[in-house]
């Protein structure tokens, strides 16, 4: 009897030891399909004194994320947060939302990512200036390992994110809908077929100033490594170029171009087409003001040198022109002689 008492008592005390062991989470299994975002429950460093990411070992959510395989813990210190990998699938864009960092500028509307765009390494983000809110970056197709807690990340078919409270649901939902109203989960594209071009509307950077109704063209140059936007695919160069929130000048034509369509919106309109026969002539509403080209044998008002404000001196011939008809407008004016023959001794 003694030894069955004895037997039972020490089937007890492992089940105890058994189900403590469970209840502290002292060892989490991580899938190798799978990060795990850390949550340190106390610490003897206290709380997190501002943001969120606790960079200092203190409570709060960690900043660095645990990959596949058994990991073990102090019991009772830490909550494990399970979550997917993000994956952007091919030709699409999934667009970045950084809940903790510096807060944003007066001229931005999004998170500059010149000092840092590793969003892989949140630490490495914080300490270098990383910023708050949505991001100029975006992602590309393929498969990352992100802390969600520090970082949401909104695709066309679901959002990756660590809800935190009630209202990041709406939150992120709604800007969701905003971008899939602008088409920015995939790319933009222009084929030739359609002769259309894509006049771009750019929502961050300063503002015009008030002598420019459009912004002027900026970072086209390839050779200038540092400010060569690439048809606004890189917003951070744009805004090194000196580029302009507002409708730009400079316009897409044939091609496929990944454009972060919170920070740049692109309206497809039809080609200039001036058929044989017709000029067009050009009234510029942008450019520089430069002096009258007419010369003196002109009576019909003032003309300006191609890419000056007025009307251009030297019309467009014949063809298919990738004008921007928000920065002016295109008479077509007919070019064909009319030849007139009178007989004398005819009468109507």
């Amino acid at each position: 009897m003694q030894n069955v008492i004895t037997l039972g008592a020490s089937a007890g005390l492992g089940l105890f030891v058994f189900v403590l062991f469970l209840v502290s989470r002292m060892v989490r299994y991580v899938g190798n399909n799978r990060v795990a975002v850390v949550e340190k429950l106390w610490s003897q460093a206290g709380s997190v004194s501002a943001g969120l990411i606790a960079l200092e070992g203190e409570a709060g959510y960690q900043p660095d994320v645990l990959r596949g395989g058994f990991h073990f813990f102090f019991p009772f210190q830490y909550r494990i947060h399970s979550q997917s990998l993000v994956t952007i699938p091919q030709g699409q864009i999934g667009y970045i939302f950084a809940r903790d960092g510096a807060p944003l500028g007066p001229t931005q509307t999004l998170a500059s990512n010149a000092a840092t765009a590793d969003f892989l390494d949140v630490r490495a983000f914080l300490t270098h200036g990383g910023q708050k809110g949505p991001q100029r970056t975006i992602l590309r197709e393929g498969t990352y390992a992100i802390n969600t807690a520090q970082f949401v990340i909104i695709t066309k078919e679901r959002i990756h994110g660590l809800l935190l409270n009630y209202e990041d649901g709406p939150l992120f939902d709604q800007m969701q809908n905003l971008i899939a109203g602008r088409g920015g989960f995939e790319a933009v594209v222009i084929r030739d077929a359609s002769d259309q071009i894509g006049i771009v509307t750019v929502h961050d950077g300063p503002a015009l100033t008030a002598d420019h109704i459009i912004a002027p063209e900026v970072g086209t140059d390839q050779k200038q490594a540092g400010s060569f936007h690439n048809s606004f695919q890189d917003p951070e160069k744009f805004i090194v170029a000196g580029g302009r929130r507002g409708r730009q000048l400079q316009v897409l034509v044939e091609g496929s171009y990944f454009i972060n369509r919170l920070f740049a919106t692109v309206e497809l309109v039809s080609k200039t087409i001036i058929e044989v026969g017709h000029v067009g002539v050009v009234i510029s509403y942008t450019g520089a003001d430069t002096g009258d080209t007419s010369g003196e044998d002109y009576r019909h008002g003032e003309l300006v040198a191609r890419g000056s404000r007025g009307v251009w001196s030297d019309p467009l011939l014949p063809g298919k022109y990738a004008f921007n008809t928000y920065a002016g407008k295109i008479l077509i004016v007919p070019t064909t002689n009319f030849i007139l023959k009178w007989q004398s001794d005819i009468t109507g």
